[in-house]
């Protein structure tokens, strides 16, 4: 029997059974496997993928929606890959097409590498920012953070929610509920008996991911960020807006290093909801 063309293979929906064949899609473009991501990406959204005909997926992408369940007014892009084998022949912008078709006038982000930015661009996606990435074994120094912080307990996942949709303009809930298994660590910082801020740091490979990083200024961004480093011998990796400077300033000088800047991008909407100045990182850049 003839093997059908690329443009000729059906795209379908991914679920928690792909995994492995994500991981190993992850792996065939030089990208750690990130099985845990994975799983809380195909868990809390929704796949995307085209199976290879000789085994294996030819590309996948994952849409995480927020908002109302039925009307999300938000998704984010990630994850989009296509096999090396694959490469340079449309595919992905045939899979990105098609996930614009399937969210119809939902509005879009996603975090572009600089070579998926020119593809995005193409499909319409604005530019609205930038993201370093920084990594490092982090060193305390300096003054100690005045901003106190304790682990989370599970009284205080309301008040996290709340805070949560204030800051980013929309309704998580899905996402930050699967934190406190999917995260080593959540913390909060309070003052004067109110939560004030929140972070968690997740493994992945041989790193501690601090995401998401919500706070109320960059003195308890960096309170939240001592507190999780403490907590860990792995070394730290985080996705800090460029526009908290003093942060990434403050971080360099703790031992994390930029290692790379991604593009914030939309599609829809002119920039992303909530309030910047307290979103310091993301839960990860596939999502939000």
């Amino acid at each position: 029997m003839p093997i059908p063309s690329l443009a000729a293979l059906p795209i379908r929906r991914l679920t928690l059974r792909d995994l492995t064949a994500c991981a190993d899609l992850s792996e065939d473009r030089g990208w750690p496997r990130e099985e845990h991501k994975w799983g809380l990406l195909l868990a809390a959204g929704k796949g995307y993928g085209i199976d290879d005909p000789h085994g294996g997926l030819v590309t996948a992408c994952v849409v995480t929606e927020y908002g109302p369940y039925s009307e999300p007014d938000l998704g984010a892009i990630g994850m989009v890959l296509v096999a090396e084998r694959h490469a340079r022949q449309g595919i992905g912008r045939r899979l990105m097409s098609h996930v614009l078709s399937a969210m119809g006038t939902t509005p879009l982000t996603l975090h572009a590498t600089p070579n998926g930015r020119p593809l995005y661009e193409e499909l319409g996606f604005k530019l609205t920012g930038r993201a370093e990435m920084l990594q490092g074994r982090f060193t305390p120094g300096g003054p100690a953070p005045t901003v106190s912080t304790r682990a989370a307990t599970a009284e205080d996942l309301a008040t996290i929610l709340r805070l949560d949709e204030e800051v980013l303009g929309t309704d998580r809930t899905h996402l930050i509920t699967r934190l406190p298994a999917f995260a080593d660590q959540l913390r909060v910082a309070e003052e004067s008996g109110r939560i004030i801020g929140y972070a968690a740091a997740w493994p992945n490979m041989n790193t501690h991911v601090v995401g998401p990083l919500i706070a109320r200024d960059t003195e308890t961004a960096q309170a939240l960020l001592t507190s999780l480093a403490a907590g860990t011998d792995r070394p730290l990796r985080t996705d800090v807006d460029v526009r908290h400077e003093e942060l990434r300033a403050w971080g360099r000088e703790r031992g994390l290093a930029p290692v790379g800047l991604n593009s914030v991008m939309t599609y829809g909407v002119p920039e992303l909801p909530g309030d910047w100045s307290r979103r310091f990182a993301p839960l990860t850049v596939a999502a939000l």
